[in-house]
């Protein structure tokens, strides 16, 4: 196991991601998941602790996968529509943990929980608005970028 010490192997990380539109709507999910999951556990509400770090987990998986440019290195699924499904799927799934936190509870951890899983849920609804309206199905990129184009010109 000769290794060269001129040669080191570095990750790329995508900081641009961090500070892109999505990056903070992501790191926001995060930031309500873990407060929510937070206010969950001093309330000692177990279920809906389950669901909140199952959730933050899931985003925080599809950050680090952006972060460290794997979705261009895993090119196996289309990582957009990936993340898209989750992001649909999340925000209708937090927004039943919420109402039924909502109704049900009267301690006010689980309802500070289910006010921040709610607004988690709306930060989900936003991805999965911006993240539908990026994706172009059944049409070259040329043409999609000619017609974002046309657009922008029309709007003017």
């Amino acid at each position: 196991m000769s290794e060269n010490p001129d040669e080191t192997r570095t990750m790329d990380l995508d900081t641009a991601f961090l500070r892109s539109r999505r990056g903070i709507v992501k790191m926001a999910q995060m930031v309500t998941l873990f407060v929510a999951f937070v206010c969950f556990a001093v309330a000692s509400v177990p279920q809906y602790i389950v669901a909140t770090i199952f959730e933050f987990l899931v985003t925080l998986f599809l950050l680090l996968l952006h972060l460290l440019k794997l979705n261009k290195k895993l090119t196996l699924f289309f990582w957009p529509l990936v993340d898209l499904f989750n992001s649909t799927f999340s925000a209708v799934y937090l927004i039943v943990v919420s109402v039924v936190v909502l109704t049900t509870h009267t301690v006010t951890g689980a309802l500070i929980g289910g006010v921040l899983c709610l607004i988690s849920a709306a930060l989900h609804g936003v991805e999965s608005y911006t993240l539908f309206k990026n994706i172009t199905f059944n049409k070259r990129r040329n043409e999609s970028q000619n017609q974002a184009n046309h657009r922008g010109t029309n709007e003017e």
